[in-house]
């Protein structure tokens, strides 16, 4: 059973690549996990199937995500209908005038909204998509762009609610093993330098921007430059908001159409990190954000930006039934993107009541030492992440386990090495993983394919992986991370540099 039990995922993600049909791909692989489960029956398989399903969608944090997405989409639907997105685009065409230009636009922008990767997807995407389809970007290199700055800058911002949750999760587990002198917030500062794969990733972002693409990204950058061309032949983008909304009320709109809501998703969600954390009870914005309630907290905002959007569209003129059509229109955009989470939601529960992560820990826990540990740590959450599709549940998995080992083989200067390395592991994972949700919010938000978004972000990512896990075996003869972050950026820029004149001259593209 512990063997088969990395089945299910290994099935998602082998026919999701295959078949390019992520849908069918996630239900056939918590098929296969009923399946096991059931003891191969296949009736009690289906059973357990919709079981599955049931389960996640009635969980009250997860109900209120997709209403959250519903609420996310209705309001990105009244900033294209009141001609919020147009205004955007007429402000900003003037200055950015070549395609490096518009995609340095979604990396500053991802890097200053640090506070949630959900909200960095959605801002990212309604403020860059339309005038990336000006220049003829490929919506696959926009999602890379929007999924590259997401979640690697919420595990590293200066404030986020990723943060307060990585904390929590560090003081659990010195409450756990009585460590007294080292405070928990203060170790995971510590661990910043040592997370190389998110600050390798967010660097290889404008290293790539600013020279040349390879791989089959290479290949989706040159088909849509020659024929203009966004998403592949045959593809399926996860939202499209002409489609499903068809042309603005008012085209020459304002950009204050899109700049209000925006303004009131940002505001509004921060207050509601905040307050849903106890802030108002005198807390410290860190201690609040570590016990804070991150559904409640965006579902109020993307519902304050929704009623936004509704008061900006009455006051241009539309009638009560535009508006309702409009809101049907938002929330059909994110309906594929509503079914994929649940299925990703379910391969988690099939990974879960399989023990897919406890049988990954035990087959290497047996010959770890204290110079492998980051490394092995590293590569067991960035195969979790992946498996499972969840950095947060891969956190959870690790950090409880690795932080006392640590501690056992190699004392206090070894944990801050490890929490860099758990929290590295885990954000690859949650970065390319075709069943991670902040990867399909990438590919909503950028209305890209969502295989296609995957199959070229996977040579991306590698790159600063396999970096940041050769500098993890190095870490014990070279016990400096600036030195080791230092070595790496360098080799990166050097390894990214050769493989993009290398396919140019190989396909003279």
């Amino acid at each position: 059973m512990e063997v088969l039990s990395i089945v299910p995922p290994l099935v998602a993600v082998a026919l999701a690549i295959m078949t390019k049909r992520v849908l069918i791909s996630l239900f056939v692989s918590i098929w296969v996990g009923g399946l096991i489960a059931a003891g191969w029956n296949p009736f009690e398989a289906v059973g357990l199937t919709f079981t599955w399903m049931k389960d996640v969608m009635i969980d009250p944090w997860n109900a209120r995500f997709l209403v959250m997405t519903a609420l996310l989409g209705t309001g990105a639907a009244f900033m294209f209908k009141t001609g919020g997105s147009e205004g955007l685009i007429n402000v900003l065409q003037k200055r950015l005038t070549t395609k490096k230009r518009v995609l340095f636009l979604p990396y500053f922008l991802g890097i200053l909204i640090f506070f949630n990767d959900y909200v960095n997807s959605v801002i990212v995407g309604n403020a860059t998509k339309d005038i990336a389809k000006k220049h003829n970007i490929s919506r696959e290199k926009l999602s890379y762009v929007i999924d590259s700055t997401a979640a690697p800058m919420a595990t590293i911002g200066p404030v986020s609610d990723w943060i307060g949750f990585q904390v929590s999760l560090i003081a659990a587990a010195f409450a756990s093993m009585s460590i007294v002198g080292m405070e928990p917030y203060f170790a995971f500062l510590q661990s910043i330098p040592w997370n190389f794969y998110a600050i390798l990733c967010l660097l290889a972002v404008p290293m790539i921007i600013a020279g040349k693409d390879f791989g089959p990204m290479a290949k989706a950058e040159h088909r849509a430059h020659t024929t203009g061309k966004l998403i592949p032949d045959g593809s399926t983008p996860l939202s499209s908001v002409d489609q499903d909304l068809g042309e603005p009320h008012q085209k020459d709109g304002s950009v204050w159409n899109f700049i209000l809501p925006l303004v009131t998703l940002i505001s509004v969600s921060i207050w509601g990190l905040w307050y849903t954390g106890g802030g108002a009870t005198g807390k410290s914005m860190m201690d609040a954000l570590a016990d804070t309630d991150v559904s409640v907290a965006l579902t109020w905002g993307a519902f304050a930006m929704t009623t936004v959007g509704i008061i900006l569209a009455l006051i241009q003129g539309m009638d009560l039934k535009k508006c309702e059509e409009t809101l049907l229109g938002g929330i059909r955009t994110m309906l594929p993107a509503l079914i994929i989470i649940v299925l990703a939601w379910s391969i988690g529960t099939v990974t879960d009541e399989l023990g897919t992560a406890e049988f990954v820990v035990s087959v290497t826990e047996g010959w770890m030492t204290a110079a492998l540990i980051p490394f092995l740590v590293f590569v067991i959450a960035m195969f979790i992440s992946f498996a499972t599709g969840t950095s947060w549940g891969t956190m959870t998995i690790l950090t409880p386990i690795a932080i006392p080992l640590s501690y056992t083989m190699g004392g206090e200067d070894l944990i801050p090495i490890v929490i860099g390395a758990i929290f590295a592991g885990s954000i690859f994972g949650d970065h390319v993983s075709p069943i991670s949700d902040t990867t399909v919010m990438a590919s909503i938000f950028s209305e890209s394919d969502h295989i296609a978004h995957v199959n070229t972000q996977i040579p991306y990512a590698l790159v600063p992986a396999g970096i940041a896990g050769v500098l993890y075996l190095l870490y014990s003869f070279i016990g400096s991370s600036i030195v080791l972050l230092i070595a790496g950026i360098v080799i990166q820029f050097f390894l990214l540099r050769y493989l993009g004149n290398r396919h140019e001259k190989k396909f003279g593209h």
